[in-house]
């Protein structure tokens, strides 16, 4: 989704940098691989800045790619510009981390058994990355990985894992 994020309002300097307008949507913290978007011709056209330089909280200074020169820079004058923002919040993402806390319900598909705990810390490693249950009082690590994870319970704080049998090796 884009939203509007500010006028490009005149020339500054002798380089092709321009002042801009920013709006209260531009992002507190900008960042310059992303681009802003105007629309020229009726295009829609990324401009990527080669500096970006606040002035103050409603203002910046900037110099875009392919607009090096004053002459160039003047063909964006007066132009709005939108950003693209991404949604805070999708339901699809979380952490693996933020579970910790979240009670469990673990059952082996083979063998049918089942116990109850706590998921209690998370450990990231891009080789293998481990969840620590404790069930009955035992610290017990098991793969932290998506086909493991049958259900989550968000609201409820809670989490149904379906593991291997003979992975909780409870004895």
């Amino acid at each position: 989704m884009t939203t509007p994020a500010g006028r490009i309002n005149k020339l500054f300097g002798t380089d092709g940098g321009v002042m801009l307008s920013l709006y209260p949507a531009f992002p507190e913290a900008f960042d310059t691989d992303m681009p802003l978007l105007v629309t020229i011709d009726g295009l829609e056209v990324p401009l990527y800045c080669e500096r970006f330089e606040r002035r103050g909280a409603t203002g910046a200074t900037a110099t875009f790619a392919d607009f090096g020169t004053d002459r160039r820079a003047q063909e964006l004058i007066g132009l709005e510009f939108r950003i693209e923002l991404h949604e805070e919040g999708d339901d699809d993402e979380f952490y693996l981390e933020d579970l910790i806390g979240f009670a469990v319900e673990a059952e082996e598909a083979g063998s049918g058994t089942k116990v109850s705990g706590i998921l209690t810390d998370y450990y990231d490693s891009e080789a293998n990355p481990l969840f620590e249950l404790e069930i009955g009082g035992r610290a017990v690590l098991v793969p932290a990985v998506e086909e493991f994870l049958a259900h989550i319970d968000f609201e409820g704080r809670r989490i149904h894992l379906v593991l291997p049998e003979g992975l909780l090796d409870l004895e």
